[in-house]
């Protein structure tokens, strides 16, 4: 466990809001400390912040003291009233986040809805 009691597996690994459009990221977190275990690969979303970095800086925050490797970003919509998730873009400053990777995550967390990806957009 680490210091601040968070420990890898208790970690969500979708944290998005709840409708809207926003960026995302995809990130790898680990425990310094425990370097045999595996990284544990997380998505997190939020309207409320303007850039990419602003989502990893919320991030870094609460799960300090574990590392957090920002493999890239773009979008989400999220239309909760007819279940549908939209992947899609890029960001400017971590590249284009695998959103193959970030919808089967997503999938598991939300298994009822629709998800789709597309390198459309910004």
């Amino acid at each position: 466990m680490s210091s601040s009691g968070v420990t890898l597996d208790a970690i969500p690994k979708v944290d998005i809001d709840k409708s809207g459009v926003f960026k995302y990221i995809l990130i790898n977190v680990t425990d310094k400390n425990k370097q045999e275990e595996s990284p544990v690969t997380i998505v997190r979303g939020y309207a409320h912040c303007n850039y990419h970095s602003d989502i990893l800086d919320e991030v870094e925050g609460k799960l300090q003291p574990l590392q957090c490797e920002v493999l890239g970003g773009g979008r989400i919509s999220h239309d909760a009233d007819f279940k549908r998730i939209k992947i899609y873009g890029y960001s400017q400053g971590f590249g284009k986040a695998d959103h193959e990777v970030t919808a089967n995550i997503i999938k598991d967390a939300y298994p009822n809805y629709t998800i789709t990806i597309s390198d459309e957009g910004y």
